[in-house]
């Protein structure tokens, strides 16, 4: 006998449902330079500007968002290994920007993202060559009946957690 477990009053199958006609979309960054931060992703993991420029202002943006006289302007970049319809990561400035604390590993909300790359010491150079930051320094674990999972945490020009990994 199957049993359904309930959220409020929508049984699990409900939701399931529901589940399916999501997709996830994109992960945006707040730069202060939003073309130099663009540069160093496409440099150092290869991502793609998706063509136009983005210049969005207006009500429609102060609503959605939350920020009176939001004005704003970037690009969106194609991740690595999705092809033409996959996620992208947008690079965005707003004309006024609140500065805040640097970003820890450990802090409450967003943490990294992170690229599978094949050579880990390679882009690592690439990236400590165009303006990152070693957070941490380059570990592996072996996992029984998995493999050897390497990985080290760098941070973006702008100080945003990327994770460089990689398993064999």
């Amino acid at each position: 006998m199957q049993k359904n477990l309930t959220f409020n009053t929508v049984t699990y199958n409900q939701v399931k449902i529901y589940i399916m006609n999501i997709k996830y979309a994109h992960t945006n960054i707040i730069t202060k330079d939003w073309k130099e931060l663009a540069r160093f992703y496409e440099i150092v993991f290869n991502c793609i500007a998706v063509p136009p420029i983005r210049k969005y202002q207006g009500e429609w943006l102060e609503k959605g968002t939350g920020v009176f006289g939001a004005n704003l302007q970037g690009v969106q970049l194609r991740l690595p290994g999705y092809g033409d319809n996959g996620p992208t990561l947008e690079i965005y400035q707003y004309s006024e920007m609140i500065n805040a604390e640097r970003q820890l590993a450990n802090q409450k909300g967003f943490g990294h993202i992170a690229f599978k790359v094949e050579d880990i010491a390679g882009v690592l150079a690439i990236a400590l060559k165009n303006g990152a930051s070693k957070i941490g320094e380059l570990s592996e674990h072996h996992f029984d009946n998995i493999g050897v999972f390497r990985f080290i945490y760098i941070s973006d020009p702008d100080g945003n957690i990327i994770e460089l990994l990689n398993w064999s």
